[in-house]
């Protein structure tokens, strides 16, 4: 992640400013544009060896023809057609061999006379007379004679000259990205050098105190910045040189230096300190650069409204520089990347516009926006029922997410003056990368670590996977309506306090997964809750004004556990919702909550004292149509095996009754 923020002691005194004019998407991208040279950055030639990815910058066209002579397409005997006429297997026609054995590589030296052939091989150069080329398998030799057992066309079994490619013929066009096909075609056309685009050279900066690279230390309150990382892979996927010039502090003189030192590139990138905050420095150093300067500071997207587009006027008579200035979170930076800063990498390194892939899927949830900006929802998806309808989840994790885009499969766009998406809407779904590729296994639930692991051992297996993490009530429905092959859900029945069968309905079936162990985490060094026994501590928890709690998301399995052991009462924190284990033991163990509920393997694998409440069972619902699904019943194969049962085990989970199978009928 990159810096939202910076150092807020740089001007003292300095006011909170406002953006005085967020633009719509369409218009900030125009003013852009207008502001840029938009043509590729000039040619230059590079060896075929080097040329791989590279863009040309010329049409090709072809100096000799491919082949460039006549040739075998196989090994057998050189004839003339005609001398073959009523050849068959009972009644052979004989030739007379000219002596002659053709390999590749060098010119025939006797011609091929009527009631002659001459023996040979595959890629060899055809010899005068000839028109034909009969298979070995088609033949027997008898001396200095040859057998001919089948009759052959002119023109049978040879490849004439230019056939592949003729002389003159365009068959690379400029504006094509070189892969190994083409390099393949070059090569056959006997090009050592390629004419090529030059690549834009891209400087990408990062800012802010908080941030380390990776490899590096982290002190409290820092974190690694990863979206120089980032966006310099999108950079060269595109085409592009990046260059990853550091980080820089928020201290505004060193940044005005190492923003002058990019200059010298054709594009320049800065990440964080683009909002309008007394210590978000990057605009005001971007502010001061000469030429057409901020084109754009404020654009009404979701996420992204920070963004800063810029150009400035390195040299005179120069070409302008792009200079961009992303948002720090890592969602907001990769997006706003993909819609600004990539249409015009493509065509400086002088590619076409890409054409956008859409899907229209269904919405699984109700999907609420902010009116007055344009906002785009990540969403994974996956397939409901027999049919294949595609069904849009969104990701919800934020823009400072930095895996929410890695594991999107598209987004979804809520209007400007759109309040919200209704679920069940279908809608378009911009893809993310080239088409939609189905995973054999969906799976739609709560989030576990021992799920995860053995997915990873599933993947191990040839069995591809998406896991969409939406609690344990979501997977309930996902599986109602047939969305996913299984739904984990750990969900306790409050009025009969049993687990997830009670949930059980015509048309699911329960896959028994493994039990584990839910329990009050806190700190071991918190005297106000050491020592003491379950019930002392409860009451304490409900009561005491001192302790604040960290609670989990309504839906969850846990919220009901947590909801059951506070009995009405509501301790400070309570408001105060997380989506996994991980994330309740992170904020006890950095002192933002003194206690929370989650399982014992996260809570110990963080040290911290752990009192366990129950045991809890953690289930997989399947759609009885899926359940004789192969990739379903691979899962349940690993689930069995002792792989699987010896994973659980090393996690410290209960594996008594894994993967037995309960259909409605057997729930009591």
């Amino acid at each position: 992640m990159t810096s939202v923020r910076g150092d807020m002691t740089n001007r003292p005194g300095h006011e909170q400013e406002q953006f005085l004019e967020v633009l719509d998407r369409d218009e900030a991208m125009r003013r852009f544009r207008a502001a840029l040279d938009l043509s590729p950055l000039g040619r230059e030639q590079v060896r075929l060896a080097e040329a791989l990815g590279r863009v040309l910058a010329e049409d090709v066209a072809a100096a000799i023809d491919v082949p460039p002579f006549d040739r075998s397409n196989f090994d057998g005997f050189a004839v003339r057609a005609a001398d073959t006429y009523g050849a068959s297997e009972t009644e052979p026609v004989r030739l007379r061999l000219t002596g002659e054995a053709i390999t590749p590589g060098r010119e025939p030296q006797r011609e091929v006379r009527p009631g002659h052939a001459s023996v040979i091989a595959t890629g060899a150069m055809l010899p005068r007379g000839a028109d034909a080329v009969v298979m070995v398998e088609d033949t027997d030799c008898d001396g200095d004679w040859v057998l001919i057992r089948r009759s052959v066309a002119p023109g049978s079994g040879v490849m004439h000259a230019g056939a592949d490619i003729a002389r003159g013929e365009v068959v690379l066009r400029r504006g094509t990205r070189l892969t190994s096909r083409e390099i393949g075609v070059l090569a056959a056309l006997g090009l050592e050098r390629v004419p090529v685009w030059r690549r834009p050279r891209v400087a990408i900066l990062s800012t802010g105190d908080e941030l380390q690279p990776p490899g590096a230390s982290l002190s409290p309150g820092q974190i690694y910045d990863s979206n120089a990382w980032m966006v310099a892979a999108a950079v060269r996927e595109l085409g592009g040189e990046p260059t990853v010039l550091g980080i820089v502090a928020d201290q505004i003189e060193a940044l005005r230096e190492a923003v002058q030192r990019a200059l010298d590139h054709d594009v320049v990138i800065l990440s964080g300190g683009t909002s309008k905050g007394a210590g978000d420095i990057s605009y005001r150093v971007v502010s001061e650069l000469p030429g057409p300067g901020i084109v754009a500071h404020g654009v009404a997207l979701k996420p992204g409204k920070p963004l800063c587009l810029a150009v400035a006027q390195a040299r005179p008579f120069a070409r302008p520089v792009p200079v961009v200035i992303l948002p720090g979170f890592p969602t907001s930076a990769i997006f706003t990347f993909h819609e600004f800063v990539a249409p015009v990498l493509r065509a400086l390194v002088g590619l076409p516009e890409e054409p956008q892939e859409q899907c229209r899927a269904r919405l699984a949830v109700r999907v609420r926006s902010d009116r007055g900006r344009t906002e785009y929802v990540l969403v994974g998806l996956a397939r409901s029922g027999s049919a294949g309808e595609l069904v849009a989840y969104p990701m919800g994790k934020g823009s400072g997410s930095v895996t929410a885009f890695a594991r999107a499969d598209g987004f979804v766009t809520v209007g400007r003056y759109e309040e919200y998406l209704e679920r069940g809407q279908v809608v378009p779904v911009q893809l993310l990368g080239r088409g939609l590729t189905a995973p054999q296994l969906v799976s739609i639930g709560s989030h576990c670590i021992g799920f995860d692991r053995l997915l990873s051992l599933l993947h191990d297996r040839g069995i591809t996977s998406r896991a969409l993490w939406v609690g344990s009530m979501g997977g309930l429905e996902a599986a109602r309506r047939n969305e996913c092959d299984l739904a984990g859900v750990h969900l306790l029945d409050p009025d009969t306090g049993r687990y997830n069968v009670p949930y059980l309905e015509p048309g699911l079936c329960l896959v028994r997964g493994y039990t584990r162990t839910q329990g009050i985490v806190y700190r071991e060094d918190d005297p106000r809750l050491a020592g003491k026994a379950l019930d002392q501590l409860i009451e304490l928890l409900r009561q005491e004004p001192g302790l604040r709690m960290v609670n989990r998301n309504r839906g969850s399995g846990t919220r009901v556990l947590i909801d059951r052991l506070l009995e009405g009462h509501r301790p400070d924190g309570y408001t105060v919702e997380l989506r996994t284990h991980n994330a309740v033991v992170a904020a006890v163990a950095q002192r933002r909550a003194d206690w929370g509920v989650a399982i014992e393997t996260v809570a110990r694998g963080a040290g911290l004292a752990f009192l366990p409440l129950c045991e809890e069972h953690y289930d997989f619902l399947v759609p009885a149509e899926r359940l004789d699904r192969p990739a379903v019943q691979e899962f349940l194969n690993l689930l069995r095996s002792a792989e699987g049962v010896a994973l659980l085990r090393r996690l410290g989970f209960g594996v008594e009754h894994t993967g037995e199978v309960i259909t409605p009928e057997q729930r009591s």
